[in-house]
């Protein structure tokens, strides 16, 4: 009834299994193209010739089952991606080998409500999980065993006092206009790759996020009259299955002209079918994927993935001199959220852009508008409207200074 247990995963002995893990928590599904996700570290697969100590403590037979069980029906419920899978395999591990650590050694149904905040907050701590970083565990705990009470397993809630760690809201690190120009002048536009990461870039600009970028087809940018103009919109699918319909920025939808035009990407065998089964290609291709085998090299394995978005963010970042902490595909994403908010464009429209669920993920970038503040600040504030014993100085200064 349930797929086989213990294939490795990256080093773990994770079961496998053919639906994705849900999330009824929001904020748990983060995109990102780093392998960090929602708040863990994948460990790398192993290199040639490098010893790997095998993961220890199986999951045990009953407890795999029931977690099999849960993924399928989250599968069918709510659809979730497969990123979300890994995620929630890793917390359900790891909450695996803590019961192997109590003396009884129970299966996850006999934990105690106390063991799993033990498990939730001293025993994470004491592995190194920050109190950020256990929020997703958090999630994951409280959605797995709502649904085994609910389908019976368990006769009681053992997640009814488990809370998330209080933590506070720090913001997040934006691109500069100043990098992403950097940015945008790095790609050699004499090359097809140049051109492809151009667009890329611009795109990600644009507001997308990289997952919905890698995974758009030819047929999800459509042309559109827009006041009058001919103009590019795009289809694009994100977090959470939704769909979204943008347009595209001119330079987005130039550089995005040429590269469908180039003849190199003509000789791309990249034919696929899109979410409805019809005919379609894929948009944006892997120029050497040295994991597939060349006459493999068709259809979805030509799909540029998300892993390839985030190194050549980086290296391009580092031949511009663009700082670390703004070398990744967020913050695209959040350069595009700030500027909006810089240009006063209202919080429905920027959430309608951003693609956010909650408008509070839109407000965080009004708090990031320092242009905006600042101008609000000298012509608003109280200062401004009096005489002090620099007045006449500022007066003098050069415009800008």
């Amino acid at each position: 009834m349930y797929p086989q247990v213990g294939r490795p995963f990256h080093g773990f002995s994770v079961e496998p299994v053919d639906a994705q893990v849900p999330v009824s928590i929001e904020e748990f599904a983060r995109e990102s193209a780093h392998p960090r996700i929602h708040g863990f570290f994948l460990p790398p697969p192993p290199r040639e010739g490098r010893k790997v100590t095998p993961e220890p403590t199986p999951i045990q037979a009953a407890d795999a089952a029931l977690i099999n069980d849960w993924a399928t029906w989250l599968e069918s419920a709510k659809g979730c991606r497969p990123r979300t899978l890994e995620s929630y395999r890793l917390v359900l591990r790891r909450l695996c080998e803590f019961a192997a650590t109590l003396p009884r050694k129970p299966l996850l149904m006999a934990l105690e409500p106390v063991e799993i905040e033990h498990f939730a907050g001293v025993w994470l701590h004491k592995l190194g999980v920050v109190a950020r970083s256990r929020k997703p565990y958090v999630s994951a705990l409280r959605g797995f065993f709502g649904w085994a009470k609910a389908r019976g397993h368990v006769d009681r809630d053992l997640v009814l006092e488990l809370r998330h760690p209080r933590i506070g809201r720090p913001l997040p690190s934006s691109l500069s206009l100043a990098s992403a120009e950097k940015l945008m002048w790095a790609p050699d536009l004499g090359t097809f790759k140049g051109i492809r990461d151009a667009a890329i870039l611009a795109m990600l600009l644009g507001g997308l996020r990289v997952s919905g970028v890698v995974g758009l087809n030819e047929g999800d940018v459509r042309p559109q009259d827009i006041d009058g103009k001919p103009r590019l919109v795009v289809h694009v699918v994100e977090k959470g299955e939704k769909e979204r319909v943008l347009p595209l920025p001119r330079e987005a939808e130039m550089l995005l002209r040429v590269y469908l035009d180039h003849d190199e990407l003509k000789t791309v065998p990249r034919d696929v079918l899109d979410r409805k089964g019809r005919a379609d290609k894929v948009l944006f291709v892997n120029l050497r994927n040295t994991s597939v085998p060349v006459h493999e090299r068709m259809g979805e394995k030509v799909r540029l993935n998300r892993h390839t978005v985030w190194k050549l963010i980086q290296q391009y970042g580092e031949k511009a001199g663009v700082p670390a902490a703004e070398r990744h595909p967020h913050a695209f994403r959040h350069l595009f959220g700030v500027e909006l908010a810089e240009d006063d464009v209202d919080l429905l429209t920027r959430q309608h852009l951003l693609g956010h669920a909650d408008p509070k993920s839109t407000e965080i970038y009004t708090e990031m508008s320092m242009r905006r503040k600042t101008r609000v600040m000298d012509k608003s504030g109280p200062l401004g409207k009096m005489k002090t014993p620099v007045s006449e100085l500022l007066k003098r200064l050069p415009s800008g200074a």
